[in-house]
């Protein structure tokens, strides 16, 4: 069951490629300022690329809320960070190739495309103390976040 507005954001190790290679991060350690959880099924695909094409191409929405903006998927931190360059992306990726935050979000595909265990497309609004503020899971990876809702839950906090 996807988590809900209210809850607490839970403690999910993934990995991201920073400067000196890939590096633990922990959802449980966003705290001090809001973040935005945009989760999706697999890079580098047509959806998931228009949908992170959109959030680059409107970073400074975020930037001006002052808001982390970090897009998650299963896979490998190492494509992630190729993919990003190749777009231009501006924001955080993390890898949950282990699948620990999207079983503790609630928000996994029993299969899809043939592959288990692939994110659902959702995302999640997170306060300066970790709590959840806006919450939307889809069960059609087709569908996108309403955005401007997103936005009018950041212009809030």
């Amino acid at each position: 069951m996807a988590l809900s507005v209210g809850d607490k954001a839970p403690s999910a190790s993934l990995v991201t490629i920073g400067p000196n290679g890939p590096a633990s991060v922990n959802i449980s350690e966003l705290k001090g300022s809001s973040a935005l959880l945009l989760f999706f099924p697999l890079v580098n695909t047509g959806v998931c690329h228009g949908e992170m094409c959109s959030v680059r191409d409107s970073i400074q929405k975020y930037n001006d809320a002052k808001t982390r903006v970090i897009a998650i998927s299963v896979d490998s931190p190492f494509a992630w960070k190729l993919w990003s360059e190749k777009e231009g992306f501006k924001f955080e990726h993390w890898s949950d190739y282990n699948k620990e935050a999207q079983t503790a979000f609630g928000n996994a595909h029993a299969e899809l495309v043939h592959l288990k265990g692939v994110c659902k497309r959702s995302a999640f609004v997170l306060d300066k103390d970790g709590v959840i503020r806006y919450a939307w899971v889809s069960d059609d990876p087709k569908q996108l976040p309403k955005f401007d809702e997103i936005q009018g839950v950041l212009a809030g906090l």
